[in-house]
């Protein structure tokens, strides 16, 4: 099979499996590129940056989670998928919408708290957040409860080590919310990586978060296609989640991922 008929079966398997996280991933991603191409054609800022790259990345690493979670909730039994789907499309969904709609008018939607609306609705996407998260790592506890003999061991212990790492660091978000801030070392800096954005200059609590989260995707994927071991693949986890950590504890000293290279003047006599 090339592979463009491998992505084209996992669609459709994709799709059988879960209807509703399959479409509303669809939507999330069309969204996410709709926010990219305002990002390029409009120069509003916030904190340095054009406004409408949060909500691009927020859309697409939530097209990320809901295609992951719609393929591994297929392998649970007596799980009621339903209630986990709408849980995910209403929640996350309104968190994706306060944001953009933020981003349309040049203001904060995380870290605002300058009226008592704008601090209700940080608070909401906050407990929005945190639910869909809890709820994510009850499905981590089923697949430690449940055995799966059609899956080989090395893919179960990737999807099960893979979702307690989202959901440690999902849950490090606190550390941004709570100093409203995601920088250690100045006040929300963003520098040029990439759509990224990280800081080149000081700690960027940003920087576990998105690693740890993305465990969900990488850690199945590596050891399905490509380590087909289980303690392989349990090493590979945890080495994973050591450098999730060691990011988080660089940006607690306030040190950036990739610092910035200081220009140096040449003088000539």
């Amino acid at each position: 099979m090339n592979q463009y008929s491998i992505m084209l079966d996992f669609i459709q398997q994709l799709k059988a499996r879960n209807e509703i996280l399959f479409y509303y991933g669809l939507i999330c991603l069309l969204f996410a590129i709709l926010f990219l191409v305002f990002a390029r054609t409009t120069t509003t800022l916030v904190y340095g940056v054009n406004a409408w790259y949060k909500p691009f990345k927020f859309a697409f690493s939530t097209f990320t989670f809901a295609w992951a979670m719609a393929w591994y909730c297929y392998y649970l039994p007596n799980f009621n998928v339903q209630l986990y789907n709408w849980t995910v499309v209403i929640l996350l969904g309104f968190e994706i919408f306060y944001i953009a709609f933020q981003a349309s008018k040049g203001a904060l939607s995380h870290y605002n708290l300058s009226t008592p609306v704008y601090a209700t609705l940080y608070s909401m996407m906050a407990i929005a957040a945190s639910i869909v998260t809890l709820y994510t790592a009850y499905i981590g506890l089923l697949f430690f409860k449940n055995s799966f003999s059609e899956l080989p061991n090395y893919y179960v212990w990737a999807i099960r080590l893979g979702l307690i790492i989202f959901v440690v660091f999902s849950f490090e978000g606190f550390a941004m919310g709570s100093r409203l801030n995601h920088s250690v070392g100045a006040v929300n800096d963003n520098s040029n990586l990439l759509i990224l954005g990280w800081s080149k200059t000081v700690g960027d609590l940003r920087v576990a978060h998105f690693i740890g989260m993305h465990a969900l995707q990488i850690l199945p994927i590596l050891s399905f296609y490509l380590l087909k071991n289980t303690k392989l693949t349990i090493s590979l986890s945890v080495a994973y989640g050591l450098l999730a950590l060691f990011t988080l504890f660089q940006a607690l000293k306030g040190r950036p991922l990739i610092k910035q290279k200081v220009k140096t003047e040449k003088h000539c006599r």
